[in-house]
């Protein structure tokens, strides 16, 4: 082993080749470091690895239940969305069909105030055509009484003759209007 110890030393080194103490002392210092490791970081990051999977499995499920609660969710969303436009629509054709009745109502109300609008200014213009009538019976009696009293030289003041004689006078006037038409 001298020899060969002699050989190598005399022998230019292969600077990537090692010398087998150096080999071996590398091999015993990979075996303390890898079995050092192995002891004491290995279980660790595999404890880590395996919360990890835990955790990413159990936020997969989580998130599967997640989802699925999301869509009964939507469903019923939906379902109620199609009630509520369903009731809209039936609040939509009462407020339409009570809108008309109380159209129809109001223009039954205004029809019923106009006749009675129109009986009243009939009633109001036969009460003006009497009291006109009257009024004007009075004045061509008074001035036929006084045309009268002055053609016939004599006053016609006593009232009942002068109210016979005025009436008289009309009823004739009305009588020749009549046949006139």
């Amino acid at each position: 082993m001298n020899a060969l110890l002699l050989a190598q030393a005399e022998e230019p080194q292969n600077p990537l080749i090692p010398h087998l103490d150096e080999l071996f002392i590398g091999l015993i210092a990979f075996v303390i470091v890898f079995g050092f490791l192995a002891k004491k970081l290995l279980p660790n990051i595999n404890k880590v690895l395996e919360e990890r999977r835990e955790a990413i499995e159990g936020g997969i499920e989580k998130a599967d239940a997640a989802k699925t609660e999301a869509e009964s969710v939507l469903e019923q969303y939906k379902a109620q969305l199609a009630e509520a436009r369903h009731e809209a629509a039936r609040m939509r054709q009462e407020a339409t069909e009570q809108g008309t009745a109380i159209i129809q109502e109001m223009k039954a109300e205004g029809q019923r105030q106009r006749e009675e609008i129109i009986a009243a200014g009939h009633t109001q213009i036969e009460a003006d055509r009497k009291a006109a009538a009257a009024a004007l019976r009075q004045d061509v009696g008074k001035l036929a009484t006084d045309l009268a009293g002055k053609l016939v030289g004599e006053s016609l003041e006593d009232h009942a003759r002068q109210s016979r004689t005025i009436d008289r006078f009309l009823d004739e006037l009305e009588e020749k209007a009549e046949a006139a038409r």
